[in-house]
């Protein structure tokens, strides 16, 4: 017998099934989409089994499989064949592909852990008779152990004396059996069971009515109109049909709160995928969805490729947001995987948002998707007022940061004892260091960036390559004590804030804060209840959260998202700014936003004050069909890199020469340019784009370039198809 195996090297030239002889002793244990150890030149290296077949037809000798590295984990026939739809639609290796299926703590590498964890559970080994014979001969500790064994049967070994256990042991009279046990257990809870609104109703019945169909779905209803109510009802009705549910959620800062409900409505038929977790905690929670011990799993992109089976529903919340989609090899978007599947499973996906994509927006106007719509807030309260304030007219006043309408409604909601959410989407104290006296700025030695002050741990930090360095306290140029703080992150905001508002309790909740496990969800629970006042964010504020305490959302600086170079740019302010809009009055009290910004009449900023997205979306439609841009043109990203300058540019023009001979005439190539950060880590990026409706040789010419690159060690070509930014 031969098995194919795909080994670990995530090589260009050795993506390929390599074939070996399974030898005698493991040819009734193996299977397809198992783990192994294999012969590769001088040493041994892991791989996973694609096929398994009696015949060879080679006329050369084969090495023999070493071992099974693991006969728990097996790819399943879905996700080998999910795999190699990943390799073909970002022309990605195979090995790779099966990579990002898997947790860290089961990669196709030496797993030098195990992760298993055990409770102990001591039993009685003997019958009555002997038994009470013991008991009647001897006295202590050991007789009160075996009386407790016959009254409770098992009990676990922590609850008990260990000498005397192990002495009951040596004389056979108990046995001690080892349980797995995981490390993320949640019951069930009471829960007060709330009624679908009619507008919910009507969203429920009809994807219901698709259960066991692979429809898609577009769920747009503004925030706080109750969609995870709709999410919750359909996963009952699929756990009533016996399959499972899987619940995509973009951020983690988002997985805290969601999950939470679901425990409570679920307990412990949930598990939950996230970076947040620990590599164990991430292991036991895969192994509790391949026992299957769970029907629903909750989590991030990567949890796309959750190994369920019978999969009844899809579901992926916030479906517009940009952490769908890997930027890295494989550069994936977990919509297509979900779609995917769908199609597998023959299951719904449910696509939720407040403000779609454009691109599913127009497939719904299409009838590809099937459009729901929810226009209330569940809480039968208005959107929020939204008041737009012209920080150009701010600054004659000498107001900086904090507008006078922004100040006054601050107050107010202070003395209401309500709460505030200020989003200011840049993280660090300040984005630039200049010195007045010579004009040095600092700058990352590696990238064409500036490094942003972090006041906290009085260092610089490139937030590209990470590069860090300690603050000089004069300018390391001149050595003049000239140096200027320019620009403004969330903690330079938390220290303004600090000093204007005295009393008030301040959180911050950005990249930096929440470094540590766990830091999302404590400080999401000291807000909700109430600890703090006042919560500075990122983005990660503006989406989901649920704090039904806040009134008053204030957006720092709107402009920040809109100045960025790129078409998608006014698309991803619009959701920005009318998500975090939303996480005001979602409970009793009426919400206000005031939105801060230079530009009071641009058409995006006034469609988020309206809450008005069905204008931005028919505004912002006409300009991608006058631009050619998604969803009206489909778009390829080239990136051409180079330690080398010289390289780079050669073959990026090259490449430009290559496309024009291979695409069709109606396809647009754009390029070769500069990419928007040009050097990062020290390597030099060029950028190519490719816009097309139809070309039947966009595909092939792909892989061909792919492929003349392959063995090219100095110039590194990043293919990207249906990118969300340039």
């Amino acid at each position: 017998m031969y098995a194919y195996c795909v080994i670990e090297y995530p090589i260009k030239s050795l993506d390929k099934a390599f074939t070996y002889e399974i030898p005698e002793e493991l040819r009734l244990k193996l299977k397809v989409g198992m783990k192994v150890l294999v012969p590769f030149n001088t040493r041994l290296v892991h791989g996973i089994v694609l096929k398994i077949t009696n015949s060879y037809e080679g006329d050369y000798e084969l090495k023999k499989i070493a071992r099974i590295e693991d006969e728990f984990l097996v790819l399943n026939k879905e996700l080998l064949e999910l795999g190699e739809y990943l390799k073909e639609i970002t022309l990605c290796n195979l090995i790779t592909a099966y990579q990002t299926m898997l947790p860290s703590a089961l990669k196709v590498k030496d797993q030098t852990s195990n992760y298993n964890k055990y409770e102990y559970l001591v039993s009685l080994n003997k019958d009555l008779k002997e038994v009470i014979e013991y008991q009647n001969t001897h006295r202590g500790k050991k007789v009160e152990i075996l009386e407790r064994l016959l009254n409770e049967g098992e009990i676990n070994k922590k609850e008990l004396d260990g000498a005397s256990i192990r002495e009951l042991e040596k004389a056979d009279l108990v046995k001690i059996r080892a349980q797995k046990i995981y490390r993320i257990n949640h019951l069930k809870e009471d829960v007060e069971e709330k009624v679908l609104n009619e507008e919910q109703q009507e969203a429920f019945n009809k994807i219901k009515e698709s259960l066991g169909k692979s429809d898609v779905f577009l769920l747009y209803g503004v925030t706080g109109s109750g969609k995870t109510l709709v999410y919750i009802n359909l996963i009952k009705e699929v756990l009533k049909l016996n399959k499972t549910a899987l619940l995509l959620v973009p951020e983690i800062s988002l997985t805290e709160q969601i999950i939470n409900i679901f425990y409570a409505y679920f307990g412990g038929e949930v598990a939950i995928l996230h970076s947040g977790l620990s590599k164990s905690e991430k292991y036991d929670e895969y192994v509790k969805i391949l026992n299957k011990d769970v029907k629903i799993v909750v989590g991030t992109r990567s949890a796309v490729f959750a190994p369920l089976e019978n999969i009844g529903i899809i579901i992926m919340d916030e479906e517009h947001s940009d952490t769908y989609k890997q930027d890295t090899t494989p550069r994936y978007n977990a919509k297509d995987v979900a779609i995917k599947r769908s199609e597998y499973h023959k299951a719904p996906l449910v696509l939720g948002s407040a403000t779609p994509s454009l691109e599913a927006m127009a497939r719904a106007g299409k009838g590809v998707y099937q459009l729901l719509t929810l226009n209330n807030r569940a809480n039968k309260k208005k959107v929020p007022e939204a008041i737009i304030v012209d920080m150009g007219e701010e600054l004659k006043k000498r107001n900086f940061v904090i507008s006078e309408e922004l100040d006054k409604r601050i107050k107010e909601t202070l003395e209401k004892k309500e709460q505030v959410i200020l989003l200011l989407n840049r993280r660090g104290f300040s984005t630039v260091i200049t010195c007045s006296n010579c004009g040095f700025t600092y700058k990352c030695p590696y990238c064409d960036i500036s490094l942003t002050y972090h006041k906290s741990s009085n260092s610089l930090r490139c937030h590209y390559c990470g590069y860090t360095k300690l603050k000089d306290e004069v300018c390391p140029s001149c050595k003049e004590a000239g140096l200027n703080y320019l620009g403004m992150g969330t903690e330079k905001l938390e220290s303004i804030l600090q000093d204007k508002y005295k009393e008030a309790k301040i959180l911050r909740m950005d990249a930096d804060t929440t470094t540590k496990k766990g830091s999302h969800e404590k400080l999401i629970k000291a807000f909700k209840n109430q600890e703090y006042d006042i919560l500075i964010g990122t983005q990660m504020v503006s989406k989901g959260l649920d704090f039904p305490f806040c009134t008053l959302v204030g957006i720092i600086n709107a402009d920040t998202t809109l100045n960025i170079p790129d078409f998608r740019s006014s698309e991803r302010t619009f959701s920005l700014l009318n998500q975090a809009a939303g996480r005001a009055g979602r409970g009793k009290n009426q919400g206000v936003v005031i939105i801060q910004t230079f530009n009071p009449d641009n058409e995006t900023i006034k469609a988020v004050s309206k809450n008005d997205y069905l204008e931005f979306y028919k505004k912002e439609m006409q300009i991608r069909k006058t631009l050619k841009y998604p969803p009206y043109y489909y778009l390829i990203n080239i990136k051409v890199a180079s330690k080398n300058y010289e390289e780079a540019s050669n073959n990026a023009s090259k490449v430009v020469n290559y496309l024009k001979k291979q695409l069709e005439s109606s396809s647009i190539i754009l390029g070769p340019s500069t990419a928007l950060n040009f050097r990062i880590n020290n390597i030099y990026r060029f950028n190519i784009t490719i816009k097309y409706r139809f070309d039947k040789n966009i595909k092939n010419t792909l892989k061909e370039l792919d492929d003349i690159f392959r063995t090219n060690k100095d110039t590194f070509l990043e293919i990207d198809i249906n990118p969300l930014q340039l």
